[in-house]
């Protein structure tokens, strides 16, 4: 839990014997979010191991397909979708000896700490990120937008999901972090590559936890870090 608010709506998965983790975060001001984020992290926790990534990866798209369809039925011409939307970001990190996927959907992010670098894999489905890429923004003015926060992507938001995929060599020595953006809203790039470059990957989580909670931590907080 943060500072702010009452209900923590993020729910993870850590499955490393199947080589699957997520980070699901329920929308925030929408009704059941938690319901939402539980609902993804559960099918996804639930699918049967494969060794296969090919098939393991569209397992996964179809998972997250049936969510957002169960999520988001098609609603009548005269209906007011916004209240009546149940919904959640998502993030996925699949791993099969030295391939890598990441697929997500909102703002919840996969970084890759590799050799002493932060990368950030996943690109974030947020007006914010809109007003950067297409309006040419610089990232404080877009961050000053009154919309900034909203999404343009997320699990039950609309009828059509459309998930973007990542696909990478894995490394020895990498670290994952998948995270919800009550982490990375508060903390710098510099501070989120300190935690993940500790010993373990429990200390990683504890020190990012640590960071936030000695700040505002106006969000609430979840991370899942995976050490090869």
């Amino acid at each position: 839990m943060g500072k702010v608010r009452l209900r923590n709506e993020d729910a993870f998965l850590n499955s490393p014997e199947r080589g699957v983790w997520a980070v699901a975060d329920g929308m925030g001001g929408h009704c059941s979010g938690d319901v939402a984020s539980q609902l993804l992290v559960s099918r996804l926790g639930a699918l049967p191991a494969q060794n296969d990534l090919g098939p393991r990866l569209q397992a996964v798209r179809d998972c997250l397909q049936g969510v957002n369809q169960q999520l988001c039925p098609e609603r009548g011409a005269r209906a007011r979708p916004e209240q009546h939307i149940t919904g959640s970001t998502v993030a996925v990190l699949l791993i099969e000896g030295r391939h890598g996927v990441c697929l997500w959907a909102g703002d919840s992010r996969c970084y890759l700490w590799r050799q002493h670098m932060l990368y950030q894999l996943s690109r974030d489905h947020s007006f914010q990120q809109r007003l950067i890429e297409q309006e040419h923004m610089s990232h404080r003015h877009a961050c000053a937008h009154p919309d900034a926060r909203a999404l343009t992507r997320a699990v039950g938001a609309a009828p059509a999901l459309a998930l973007e995929v990542l696909e990478f060599e894995v490394q020895a020595g990498d670290v994952f972090l998948l995270c919800s953006d009550g982490i990375y809203q508060e903390l710098t790039p510099g501070a989120l590559g300190q935690a993940l470059s500790v010993s373990t990957p429990e200390l990683a989580v504890a020190r990012l936890f640590d960071d936030v909670l000695s700040g505002a931590a106006r969000d609430n907080l979840c991370a899942v870090v995976i050490a090869q």
